[in-house]
């Protein structure tokens, strides 16, 4: 039975030079899909609010929220690495509300560490969750959480002074504990400096090819969406979203065409019961007698439907 990466594990794969595959999941089914195909790591992201919950940015996405969201998907993936986002203003209000979040994402929505948006402004947080035993994992770059005060979804390190930033958040975060850090829209050069600059894995997302890891979103990677906005940082992988558009349109044609649901789509009654129902002389309609023929070929009812 596959066992879960341990932050220990973590970085001995960037030592050795093995990529890190993260993917983001919100519930249980997309969890176990997920540690079915092998992910290394499953983040539970406040991105929810954007791809779950139908908000324009992650902002709104509370904590209840996201325990909720990682409980499901720590039943779905039980032998994968859960790292579970902090969400905005979670973090900000002193070391006693940041421990007192973050271990509500550990011991009631089962997540094996959290995640943290920010540079060396929250590495004291970092540093008091992990002597309380939280493992962290950072976030520079472009962190969507930040997003009004960075003027929108920017590509990030572009200027000198905001390399130099980076950079030194980086080694801030690794400072204070952190175990690995996301890099997300960072220009490629400054994302493998960072990189290299590290003992600890980085793991992009639009950072290039140069990160110890790569993260994408769930939603991104199957265009599970309507309508898909095409990103130059993602890579698809399926069109889900067009085959489920599909598929309900099959179904709503077939129920208006009433060619569904078919005959082996009900389940019959004996002729007796039916008879003391309603009576040799009554004429409850086409159902009546369609559910008294082939008695002999009613099968056992597997599964369960709407209720």
């Amino acid at each position: 039975m596959k066992q879960p990466l341990t932050i220990t594990k973590l970085k001995k794969m960037k030592q050795s030079g093995e990529p890190i595959s993260m993917l983001t999941a919100y519930d249980y089914p997309a969890a176990k899909l997920a540690e079915e195909a092998g992910i290394d790591v499953i983040l539970v992201g406040d991105s929810l609010g954007n791809v779950v919950l139908g908000y324009d940015t992650t902002i709104p996405v509370t904590l209840d929220d996201m325990v909720y969201h990682t409980r499901a998907v720590a039943r779905g993936a039980a032998h994968t690495f859960i790292v579970a986002d902090l969400p905005f203003m979670t973090y900000h209000l002193g070391k006693e509300t940041t421990l007192r979040n973050a271990a509500r994402l550990l011991q009631e929505g089962g997540a094996h560490a959290v995640k943290m948006e920010g540079g060396a402004e929250i590495a004291e947080e970092v540093a008091a969750c992990v002597r309380a035993g939280i493992p962290v994992m950072g976030h520079i770059g472009l962190t969507p959480q930040s997003v009004h005060q960075l003027g929108g979804y920017k590509v990030q390190g572009k200027l000198e002074a905001e390399a130099r930033q980076l950079i030194d958040d980086a080694k801030a975060l690794e400072a204070a504990g952190a175990f690995s850090i996301v890099l997300e829209l960072v220009t490629e050069p400054l994302a493998e400096a960072i990189t290299s600059a590290l003992t600890i894995p980085t793991i992009g997302i639009g950072a290039g090819r140069g990160c110890d890891g790569q993260v994408l979103v769930y939603h991104d990677i199957l265009q599970y969406a309507s309508p898909y906005q095409p990103k130059r940082m993602v890579k698809t992988y399926a069109d889900i979203g067009t085959t489920i558009r599909n598929a309900i349109g099959s179904y709503v044609k077939d129920v208006k065409e009433r060619e569904f649901p078919q005959q082996e789509h009900a389940f019959p009654m004996e002729q007796e019961i039916l008879h003391n129902l309603y009576g040799s002389g009554s004429s409850s309609g086409g159902s009546s007698k369609a559910a008294a023929t082939n008695v002999q070929a009613q099968q056992p009812v597997k599964g369960g439907g709407a209720s």
